[in-house]
C-alpha cells in the first residue's frame, strides 16, 4: 500500500514520464497526461484522464484544474512554461536527462517519489539487460559510420543517449550528439547509414525530400539504399520505450544479424530511382 506522502494525483506533462510510470505499474495514478502520451502509451487514451498543454506550452489553470499532488515535467522547457507549472503550486519534478545514466536515474527517482523503489530496480535491470543483448548480437561486425538527427530545420544530431544506442547496436554515430549540424559537413563524412528521428513527426520524415534538398544523393548512405525513418517515439522518448529503438537501429545497422522490426522505414536506390519501402 503507498504511504501517505506518495502521490495519488499525477500529472505528466511529457510523455516519458508516462511511460515510465507505466512500466512501474503506476498508470491508475495519473489524473492528466499530454496528447503526445497516447502515442507512446496507448492506455491512457481511454477518456479518463484530462489531456494537458506539455512542458513547452503548460498552463497553471489546466494543471490546477485537475488537483494534482505531483506535476512531472520534462525537457523541452521554455521559461514560461516551467513559471506556469510552478504558479500551479503542485510539488513538481523536472527531468533533464542526456545520457542512458540520467535515464536510469529518472526511473528511479519516480519508483522513490511513488513508493515503489523495486520495481524502478527491475524496470532498470530489464532495459540494461535488453541493451547488452543486443550488443552482444552485434560484437564483432564491422561498426558502419551512423548519421542520426532529431530535427531537420535545423539540422540537429540526435541525442546523446542516442549515439549510445548508436554503439550498442554496432555503429559508429557520426558528429556531436545534440549538436546543430550542417549538410554539407554532414555530407563530407559521408556516414555509411542514415536515420532520421524528427521530434513530433512519428514515422513520417520525408527522406526522399530531405535527400533530394540537402543534395546528398552522393553519400554513400543514400547510394547503398541505407537511409531510415525510426519512429520518433522509439528513439526521443527518455524511457523504457528506448529499447524498441534500439532493435529498430540494430536492423538499420546490421540487418544480416537483427531482424526487421516495426517502427523502421527504408528508401533504398533501385535502378537510378529512389523508393520507399517498410520493412516487414
Amino acid at each position: 500500500m503507498p504511504s501517505d506522502y506518495t502521490p495519488q494525483r499525477v500529472v505528466c506533462l511529457q510523455p516519458s514520464a508516462t511511460v515510465i510510470l507505466a512500466a512501474l505499474g503506476e498508470l491508475e495514478r495519473i489524473v492528466a497526461c499530454t496528447r503526445y502520451c497516447a502515442d507512446v502509451c496507448p492506455e491512457v487514451a481511454d477518456g479518463y484522464r484530462a489531456v494537458l498543454a506539455d512542458s513547452w506550452t503548460a498552463q497553471a489553470n489546466e494543471i490546477v484544474a485537475v488537483h494534482p499532488d505531483l506535476v512531472i515535467a520534462a525537457v523541452p522547457y521554455q521559461d514560461k512554461a516551467v513559471a506556469e507549472i510552478l504558479k500551479a503550486g503542485a510539488r513538481f519534478l523536472g527531468l533533464a536527462p542526456r545520457t542512458l545514466a540520467d535515464i536510469y536515474t529518472d526511473i528511479a527517482s519516480i519508483a522513490g517519489i511513488m513508493g515503489v523503489s523495486e520495481r524502478g530496480q527491475r524496470v532498470i535491470a530489464d532495459m540494461q539487460a535488453q541493451i547488452q543483448a543486443v550488443g552482444a548480437r552485434s560484437n564483432g561486425a564491422s561498426r558502419p559510420r551512423v548519421f542520426c538527427e532529431e530535427w531537420g530545420k535545423p539540422l540537429i544530431a540526435s541525442q546523446p543517449w542516442v549515439a549510445e544506442l548508436v554503439h550498442a547496436a554496432g555503429g559508429e554515430f557520426v558528429g556531436e550528439p545534440g549538436a546543430k549540424r550542417d549538410a554539407q559537413a554532414v555530407l563530407a563524412e559521408d556516414p555509411e547509414v542514415l536515420i532520421a528521428a524528427w521530434c513530433g513527426a512519428g514515422d513520417r520524415v520525408p527522406l526522399e525530400k530531405i535527400v533530394r534538398d540537402r543534395g546528398w544523393g552522393e553519400m554513400r548512405a543514400v547510394r547503398e539504399g541505407r537511409v531510415y525513418c525510426v519512429r520518433d517515439e522509439f528513439l526521443n522518448t527518455p524511457a523504457p520505450t528506448l529499447v524498441h529503438g534500439l532493435r529498430a537501429l540494430a536492423a538499420a545497422i546490421h540487418p544480416e544479424r537483427f531482424p526487421q522490426v516495426p517502427g523502421l522505414r527504408c528508401i533504398a536506390e533501385v535502378g537510378g530511382q529512389v523508393c520507399e519501402h517498410r520493412p516487414r
